[in-house]
């Protein structure tokens, strides 16, 4: 069936006994899925690949996924708050793997990553018998449950399930004195394997490979296709090993292969396998037909995958129930209902989202930290030609989104130079914007001791950054204002706004007391007071935004409260400042302006969080009730 024909009904639920399902059927199989990935890239495939195989399963599932500490960061956090009911994870470090195979000479793209599949049934769990083992540049275009139902067709002795490799590799005469490794026939592809787990430990095969490869490499320099190479030199010598799988379940896509001649038609195939650098590039006559396909599940919104399984029974994920009953307690005729569940929105988060590469952290170095949506994508080379430190920023992002962001950033010379700035993509879920907790997300990644909490529309002085590192321009101890040692408690460095608006709202900013700032060649304190919202450098361990305040008003107000409340003193620089960049008002600033019910909603929350002040702060929250008689303010 064609991607449009097997597309589920999302949401829908079938109960047993009702004529839909017969009260007798058995509980789906668990499947096991082991994967390798290693770094920012691989995660970002491997998202792509999961998604496909999600959209067509129905069964339970549990991915066993080998990973270096950057991929195992960001896949712990995506499977974490992606929330997909019947699916299990398990890490396995590959650092602990790495020298069962780094001595093996390889040439291969994927470096010794590409032979960590060798190593699998040592690393996987003993009691584990069989498992789909994939590449993470695949794509699925039916039920996996199909896939794993072929382990049936193995004999006794059979132990590995592959596709015949589709092109002359392996035949030896692409060019002149080009010597593969041996293989049986054309070999096979290693991108799609079925493993039977058991009966590969009891046929001893750590030692079985490791002899072949230890032979073949007194006369060969070097593995030029990884592990495939040596899998198929096992198979070669022993070839009752192996159970030859159906070519539609790993349908090579190179310019070298042979893989129209393993279909009739496209909508035949069941795994595409994009096992060319070139990806969407390759030449084949069904090559739309593929592009699509996988472009699909690409920009395809993983939330709709959050579907439980029809007929299968099985544990919620981490959090769901406290979640479900939070949620369920909600009043959907409460004219603030769409603001109480998006505060409880548990969105996807993709941290990590491109390569970067951030410095060791320095003493007193400094991470700009802000958020943004796609329609502030045109500030981000502004602000990286501003801001020469270091970055984290979390983007609002739907799927496709984010694939338009990636884009974005290859295509700009400023961007992709810039290898400290690390971006987190929060993909979007619910009618408003959850401000605080993309601060809190991008906040939670920020790597030095100190943070600028930031917002994107504002450009910091081109100067800012070295002159918080290294002491307010002063000749004293690098980084002297940013810490504080002269005082008792915690420090927080205000850096003054410069904007057209304002008088608009002088409340949010009067404190910092500008004429005292323009004349001023040393710190100054100042005093909080109400609807203050000043942008500040504070330790990375600083209180985390509250969720409540989602949309416009009062969710940065809120964490100078908290900050206060926590008695950090504020401090004012001399020369220290950023800029406000002019921008349309967004939707939520427009809601707030014209909607009475909107503007009472965020006064609720505000009285809320006044309350939850009390109980935690006690009699020291007493001064910020004055707060609560006042109109709501900006955010």
């Amino acid at each position: 069936t064609t991607l449009g024909q097997a597309r589920p009904v999302v949401g829908s639920h079938l109960r047993v006994g009702e004529g839909l399902l017969p009260t007798s059927a058995p509980p789906p199989q668990l499947l096991h899925v082991a994967i390798v990935c290693a770094g920012h890239n691989s995660s970002r495939d491997l998202n792509t690949l999961v998604k496909s195989v999600l959209f067509y399963r129905k069964n339970p599932l549990h991915f066993h996924l080998v990973t270096d500490a950057v991929a195992r960061n960001i896949l712990e956090m995506l499977f974490h708050t992606w929330m997909v009911p019947a699916v299990g994870v398990s890490f396995y470090d590959l650092e602990e793997l790495k020298p069962q195979v780094s001595w093996i000479p390889n040439k291969h793209y994927s470096g010794l990553y590409g032979l960590m599949k060798l190593v699998l049934p040592g690393a996987l769990p003993p009691d584990l018998a069989r498992v789909i083992v994939l590449d993470t540049d695949v794509t699925f275009a039916s039920d996996i449950a199909e896939l794993w139902a072929l382990f049936a067709h193995f004999s006794d002795k059979q132990v590995i399930g592959l596709v015949e490799n589709q092109s002359d590799w392996y035949l030896g005469n692409l060019w002149r004195n080009h010597r593969p490794w041996p293989a049986l026939g054309r070999g096979f592809n290693t991108g799609v394997i079925l493993l039977r787990l058991g009966r590969l430990r009891q046929a001893g095969w750590g030692q079985m490979w490791t002899l072949t490869a230890t032979r073949e490499l007194l006369t060969l320099p070097a593995t030029s296709l990884a592990d495939q190479d040596i899998f198929n030199a096992v198979i070669k010598e022993h070839p009752g090993l192996v159970q030859p799988l159906p070519c539609v379940w790993n349908v090579q896509l190179s310019d070298h292969t042979l893989a129209e001649r393993c279909y009739s038609e496209a909508s035949d195939l069941k795994v595409i396998h994009w096992n060319s650098p070139k990806k969407l590039r390759v030449k084949n006559k069904h090559v739309e037909y593929f592009r699509n396909l996988y472009l699909t599940f690409l920009e395809y919104d993983g939330n709709l995958l959050r579907r439980e399984l029809f007929g299968c029974p099985s544990p919620p994920p981490p959090g769901t129930e406290q979640l479900q009953r939070a949620l369920a307690q909600l009043d959907e005729e409460d004219a603030c209902f769409e603001f109480r569940q998006q505060q409880l929105t548990v969105h996807r988060v993709h941290i990590s989202f491109l390569p970067h590469e951030p410095l060791p952290p320095r003493p007193h170095d400094v991470t700009l930290v802000a958020q943004l949506s796609m329609d502030r994508l045109q500030m981000l080379e502004a602000l990286c030609r501003h801001w020469p430190g270091p970055m984290s920023l979390a983007l609002y992002l739907t799927d496709a989104e984010a694939q338009q962001f990636l884009r974005f950033v290859e295509a700009s010379a400023v961007l992709s130079a810039r290898q400290d700035v690390a971006y987190h993509v929060v993909y979007r879920e619910g009618p408003l914007y959850p401000v605080n907790q993309l601060r809190n997300v991008a906040l939670a990644q920020a790597l030095t001791p100190y943070v600028f909490l930031s917002d994107i529309d504002f450009l910091p002085a081109y100067s800012l950054y070295d002159y918080l590192r290294w002491g307010g321009g002063t000749r004293r101890t690098p980084g002297k204002y940013v810490v504080a040692r002269e005082t008792s408690g915690p420090h927080l460095v205000l850096c003054p706004l410069l904007l057209r608006r304002y008088h608009e709202w002088p409340r949010g900013h009067a404190p910092t007391d500008y004429a005292r700032w323009r004349e001023a060649q040393t710190p100054y304190r100042v005093q909080w007071a109400a609807d203050y919202e000043p942008y500040v450098v504070v330790p990375r361990d600083c209180p985390r935004y509250d969720p409540r305040f989602v949309g416009f008003g009062w969710n940065k107000v809120a964490h100078i409260v908290e900050l206060d409340a926590q008695e950090y003193e504020l401090l004012v620089l001399p020369e220290a400042f950023t800029i406000h960049l002019p921008h349309a008002p967004s939707l939520d600033i427009s809601r707030f302006r014209s909607s009475p019910a909107y503007r009472d909603c965020l006064q609720a929350l505000k009285d809320e969080f006044h309350q939850d002040l009390s109980r935690h702060y006690g009699d020291a929250a007493l001064k910020y009730l004055t707060a609560l008689q006042q109109p709501p303010g900006p955010a």
